[in-house]
């Protein structure tokens, strides 16, 4: 038995000189490059510059443009996307965010130019132990509930046993199946370690991720991203990524969509600027490493379920890249929003971010909407949100401050769910302050301290077993809204309708 050990042994040391040699070669073909190229110095200096770190990061602006990156100069092939060599020696392998046939103004692809390809892996596995708290199919899912009900969680608590993001994701509600491309799922994670020795790759949806503590450093095959609460990150269908956790204990919000990709809201009679702007949007340049990495996984969802698969290499190899599909953040803190100036609000679909629409004109399967610093102006309203009950349902998140439409109870870490039809609006406290109080029509500035979101989707959510049973929930959320009393007094002038006003009324 020892023998058999030692022969194991000297077998993994072989295999370990073999793949180290392979790249050895290849870095010597980068250098051989460099020189019959002629300017062998200078050649040598744009080969490996000395990396940044996370907080020095040059990134690439737009939304949805038609981006190209080289980490090392001449990486790119000159008029066409597949040679029959490229330079440097690497492989050419497109990744389609969209079938071929798509229109040209909704094609997204793009061309990664790598020291190896990604199929270069061993067979996909399930990942044991299974995650019991990730779900992508709400159309047959067992234990799920749906209820009218109002709800409301506190913020998660963060594990102390290591927990990455991956195994500190889990699902609160959702709908539609990942498996016919339609719905979302709604996800909170809470991690405390980062993810070494592996990637990670979604081959149900897009995931938009929102941090609320704690900075996360994410390694792309497009590139290295730094995303701060603050800020928002989407990490598009199939690329493979990685994230660093380099403050410790961090914790956020997942919106997981099946159905396309994130696009910009038209702005209609707003005109050509305004809402998030295309040049705040993010992507970053190729970065790539090169270190040999034994046992290296690459974890993928796919079905709703993960599997992993091992090989020698980083999936973070990509030496040059070109096209529109590329993951990208924004900084919340950007968006310009736009408000009533004279009397009334205007409804909350006026700070969206990004959108996924359905099938049906200006009905989205899911909104990303902010709730950002701005001026109230008008006069004789009430100025916070209004009671409402709507067809969409609406899930909020709190990232810091004091919401304005709560003066307790959401916290920032935490979340709430009013789903179609529920009625729902500001409680007693904010009601009641407002009221009481003199309109001197002075403009104010709201939410200055406070950033607040919303995942809003026109198809009604199911809710996780798990998320419905969670001790996170408040199970006083409704008592926010028992104190508030009728204000009817039909001697008051102020309140009084006439039928000469209102003729139709009986």
């Amino acid at each position: 038995m020892e023998e058999k050990g030692m022969d194991e042994e000297h077998g993994g040391d072989a295999e370990r000189e073999r793949v180290e040699g392979v790249w050895r070669n290849i870095r010597q073909t980068f250098m051989d490059m460099s020189i019959s190229n002629g300017n062998a110095e200078n050649k040598h200096d744009d080969r490996r510059p000395s990396p940044p770190g996370f907080e020095d990061l040059q990134y690439l602006r737009g939304f949805g443009n038609g981006f190209s990156s080289e980490a090392i100069q001449g990486a790119l092939p000159n008029s066409q996307n597949s040679p029959l060599k490229c330079p440097f020696g690497l492989y050419a392998e497109q990744i389609s965010g969209t079938p071929f046939t798509a229109p040209r103004k909704a094609n997204q692809r793009s061309w990664l130019y790598r020291m190896k390809p990604s199929v270069t892996h061993e067979p996909f596995y399930p990942r044991q132990p299974a995650h019991e708290h990730l779900l992508s199919d709400f159309s047959n899912a067992k234990g799920c509930v749906t209820t009218p009900t109002q709800l409301r969680w506190k913020p998660s608590q963060i594990s102390e046993a290591r927990t990455d993001f991956i195994d500190g994701l889990f699902t609160i509600c959702g709908a539609g199946s990942c498996f016919v491309r339609h719905g979302y799922a709604i996800h909170m994670y809470a991690a405390n370690v980062s993810m070494e020795g592996y990637a990670f790759a979604n081959a149900d949806g897009d995931f938009l991720i929102v941090p609320q503590q704690g900075r996360l450093w994410i390694k792309t095959e497009c590139g290295r991203l730094q995303v701060s609460p603050g800020e928002m990150v989407v990490l598009q269908l199939g690329f493979r990524f990685s994230i660093n956790l380099p403050d410790g204990a961090s914790r956020g919000y997942v919106l997981e969509v099946f159905s396309g990709h994130f696009q910009l809201p038209d702005l209609g009679p707003i005109g050509a600027n305004g809402l998030a702007e295309p040049q705040d949007f993010l992507t970053p340049v190729a970065w790539y490493e090169e270190q040999v990495h034994f046992g290296f996984k690459v974890v993928q969802k796919f079905g709703g379920a993960l599997f992993e698969a091992k090989q020698d290499f980083s999936p973070f190899n990509v030496i040059a890249w070109r096209g529109n599909y590329a993951p990208f953040k924004y900084e919340l803190r950007k968006f310009c929003p736009f408000s009533t100036t004279l009397f009334d609000h205007a409804d909350p679909s006026i700070n969206t971010v990004l959108t996924v629409p359905s099938e049906i004109p200006g009905v989205a399967v899911v909104d990303f909407v902010v709730f950002p610093t701005k001026w109230l102006v008008a006069e004789h309203t009430f100025l916070p949100p209004y009671f409402h009950r709507n067809c969409m349902s609406e899930f909020m998140g709190l990232i810091y401050g004091l919401y304005e439409g709560k003066a307790e109870g959401f916290l920032p870490g935490g979340a709430s769910l009013h789903s179609c039809m529920t009625p729902h609006g500001v409680d007693t406290l904010t009601y009641e302050k407002t009221v009481a109080g003199e309109d001197d029509s002075k403009p104010s500035k709201v939410s200055e301290d406070t950033l607040a979101f919303m995942f809003e989707s026109s198809l009604t959510p199911k809710i996780t077993p798990w998320a419905f049973n969670s001790p996170d929930i408040d199970p006083d959320y409704y008592k926010c809204w028992i104190g508030l009393r009728s204000h009817f007094d039909q001697g008051n002038a102020n309140l009084k309708v006439t039928r000469q006003e209102s003729p139709r009324s009986p």
